[in-house]
């Protein structure tokens, strides 16, 4: 395993941020990191990277744990904060120069400058300095500098932070490609780009694990709590009639012979439905079910 998290709390105070997480991220997982503010993802990446301790709890990257305060475990982990601190007097190149010489990897380090500028884009801004650069550019030096020293696992906190809609999909691909090889961690409020480059999504809520799935496992979590559908008929039936269709809970008019039904359970419903349309000498011209997406999964599973 690259990430083993076993039971880590941690207090601010009397302030519980983590209870008691554990999870494990294997090499070549892109996880999706999800919570809303203040659920504790910050402090868990912090944690994972070693600048703050847990109250209890231990964290291994590669089976070596991160609180013996090894120098070496940290040299496998690349790490770019949420707020991306950066030196804005200093050049692209001298501030990555400068961040690559920090690891001493071994890696010959302009071979490595050079490659990491052109996977970033950084390439046209690479002569400027830091504090003249966009927010988006900013952004991709502290992606840069998180992927200076070839590093075996990949915590980013709002990595796409800033960027236009054309740089966020150069980013994501980046992140995918990366993940072949790489273990990463993301935490974005962004759920189209945990849809995008996900294999795995982890839902954190004040401080406890709420959802640990494969992204494609996770969309039939919530499935049995209700169906929504869609139906639109040639002409309006009795809103009483639709009511009495087998496990319709409420019911909404969306516009001239068009419903929103609701209903609860596993049992799809629109073979009902067809049935009802025939008995009342009914034509249905669509029908449509409404899937669940992971936004609407994380807010059902955050919100209380």
């Amino acid at each position: 395993m690259s990430i083993v998290v076993q039971g880590v709390t941690k207090f601010y105070g009397e302030q519980k941020a983590l209870d008691n997480v554990s999870f494990e991220i294997k090499t070549g997982e892109i996880v999706g990191f999800l919570g809303p503010n203040g659920a504790g993802k910050s402090t868990m990446m912090k944690i994972i990277t070693g600048f703050i301790p847990p109250s209890s709890g231990k964290v291994f990257v590669n089976g070596t744990e991160i609180g013996d305060g090894s120098v070496e475990v940290k040299k496998r982990i690349g790490y770019l904060p949420e707020n991306n601190p950066l030196y804005p007097e200093m050049y692209v190149r001298e501030y990555l120069r400068f961040a690559g010489s920090l690891y001493n990897s071994g890696i010959p380090l302009k071979n490595q400058i050079d490659n990491i500028i052109e996977v970033t884009g950084l390439a046209p801004e690479q002569k400027k300095k830091i504090g003249s650069l966009s927010k988006g550019f900013r952004q991709r030096v502290g992606l840069a500098q998180a992927l200076i020293h070839n590093p075996d696992v990949l915590i980013l906190d709002e990595a796409t932070t800033g960027l236009d809609p054309n740089q966020i999909i150069e980013i994501r691909n980046l992140i995918r490609d990366t993940g072949k090889e790489k273990t990463v961690m993301l935490s974005t409020h962004i759920m189209q780009e945990v849809e995008a480059i996900c294999n795995r999504v982890i839902i954190i809520d004040k401080g406890i694990i709420v959802a640990d799935e494969e992204k494609k496992d996770i969309y039939s979590k919530l499935r049995q709590t209700k169906q929504v559908i869609f139906v639109e008929f040639d002409r309006d039936p009795a809103e009483g009639a639709l009511m009495a269709i087998q496990s319709v809970e409420s019911l909404k008019k969306v516009k001239d012979n068009t419903w929103l039904l609701e209903s609860s359970g596993e049992q799809d419903i629109r073979p009902a439905i067809f049935s009802f349309a025939v008995s009342n000498n009914l034509t249905v011209l669509s029908l449509q079910k409404k899937e669940n997406n992971l936004e609407e999964i994380f807010r059902i599973l955050t919100k209380g």
